[in-house]
């Protein structure tokens, strides 16, 4: 009996492969680089899960980045608790305020543009709130106190550390995304963001499964905020809660192919090399030209590939593979 492995299969096993043994061969600022484009392709597959396969947009996910930044962060800071149980700790607070907010929401019909809208206000009221609180240090943030190459503190000396945790979480979160999606939670969520009201009619739970699904997502995002204030070790309510991080969470999504397994992690992997050497290539020189060459290669991807990156993968692929079955009949008439 021959055993079939598909081509996706062995792609997925060389990138792991390579992966893994990138920081053998890379400089530290190429890792730094690489911890960027994971750490962001983990936050796009935790939106996705909310705004892509449910059609929920968030435009505030960073409220709950935030929350799980500075949970682990303070109780790190305060009674020494190490982040890799903090981090727990504020992915159930972000679940608990994802679920209210997001009951709030669904149960009373908010959905679509008006959702978004209350998400963008809630992260800005975050901002606003956590600036006013001189307990959790206020407008000027906490910082992360280094003790040395500690991991049970989630402290490495060095990058390669950082970049094998936020290589574990990525994949973790990209087998999650896709084994949701087979199942039939995913389906129905899927059903919802095709057509709400033909998945009512159909006897889908719609207000349960979207409050489950922003559940998850917010935790999932919130375990990345205390990953972020252990690399950065430094967060302020701006860095965490502001309209940045909700807007690039979301970007890298749409940009890869917005409500599929892998398109948030094509996002990261295209943009966030883009961004970071061009800004060191011509920051000094020509002050803005990252932001410049950054904001044309989304306005180009948007007007040109509205399915995302891998949307166009899609389409030429399935262009290909209609000629060859064209092929295949002309030959055999």
């Amino acid at each position: 009996m021959k055993i079939q492995i598909k081509k996706s299969t062995i792609l997925i096993g060389l990138l792991l492969i390579v992966g893994f043994i990138l920081p053998r061969f890379a400089g530290e600022y190429y890792i730094h680089i690489s911890v960027l484009v994971l750490f962001y392709a983990y936050m796009a597959v935790s939106w996705n899960i909310l705004g892509g396969y449910a059609g929920q947009h968030s435009l505030g996910h960073a409220l709950f980045m935030g929350i799980g930044a500075y949970t682990s962060t303070y109780l790190f800071t305060v009674i020494g608790l190490t982040p890799w149980i903090g981090m727990w700790l504020g992915g159930a607070f972000a679940g608990v305020i994802g679920g209210f907010v997001g009951y709030l929401c669904f149960r009373y019909g908010v959905k679509g543009p008006y959702f978004a809208l209350v998400t963008i206000a809630l992260a800005e009221a975050a901002v606003y709130i956590v600036t006013n609180i001189p307990s959790i240090g206020g407008a000027q943030g906490l910082e992360v106190a280094w003790t040395g190459n500690a991991p049970q503190l989630m402290q490495f000396d060095g990058k390669s550390g950082y970049y094998y945790m936020i290589l574990v979480m990525t994949i973790i979160a990209v087998w999650l995304s896709s084994w949701l999606i087979k199942r039939r939670f995913g389906y129905q969520l899927l059903s919802i963001r095709e057509n709400e009201d033909a998945a009512e009619a159909l006897g889908v739970n719609t207000l349960r499964l979207k409050i489950q699904a922003t559940v998850i997502s917010a935790v999932m995002t919130a375990l990345g905020g205390t990953f972020f204030a252990q690399y950065f070790t430094y967060i302020n309510p701006r860095a965490v809660f502001g309209e940045g991080p909700s807007v690039q969470i979301l970007l890298f999504a749409i940009i890869g192919g917005i409500g599929t397994v892998w398109g948030p992690v094509v996002g990261a992997l295209v943009l966030i090399p883009i961004a970071e050497l061009s800004r060191g290539w011509l920051g000094g020189t020509f002050a803005g030209a990252q932001i410049l060459l950054y904001g044309t290669v989304l306005v180009l991807t948007m007007l040109f590939m509205p399915n995302g990156i891998l949307g166009l993968y899609h389409k030429f692929l399935g262009k290909f593979q209609n000629r060859q079955s064209d092929g295949g009949k002309s030959e055999a008439l």
